[in-house]
């Protein structure tokens, strides 16, 4: 028996953690959530997620410095980190990558993109 692949969603929007949950919940996945980017750091630290779904635009602290954090971290560095975000230009998707994250999907986001990466980054 393998153990549940656990799964952070960070989103400071209720509503877009239950799509995903909605989304993500008949899967036999572990889902866990943080609600801004010093809680995500804060989880991710303490519960060492398989992947993690990362809003961009946060209070307190946003999804690039959330991003940039983790991988400061010995324990967190390999975790493949997707940012979910509504601001799809160009000049963000390069923040992103260079605040470490390993994908990127815009929202509202396709299910099945999502889906998609889950997969290719879980190696399902």
């Amino acid at each position: 028996m393998s153990h549940k692949k656990k799964i952070l969603l960070v989103d400071d929007s209720q509503t877009v953690l239950l799509m995903h949950q909605l989304l993500l919940a008949d899967r036999g996945y572990e889902l866990i959530t943080a609600r801004d980017g010093q809680a995500a750091v804060d989880t991710a630290l303490a519960e060492h997620p398989d992947i993690i779904f990362m809003d961009v635009l946060m209070p307190r602290v946003d999804g690039f410095s959330a991003c940039q954090t983790l991988r400061e971290h010995e324990s967190t560095r390999h975790i493949p980190i997707i940012m979910v975000t509504t601001r799809g230009e160009p000049h963000n998707v390069q923040r992103g990558f260079e605040s470490g994250c390993t994908d990127y999907i815009t929202k509202p986001f396709n299910s099945n993109d999502l889906l998609d990466k889950l997969e290719r980054f879980l190696g399902e």
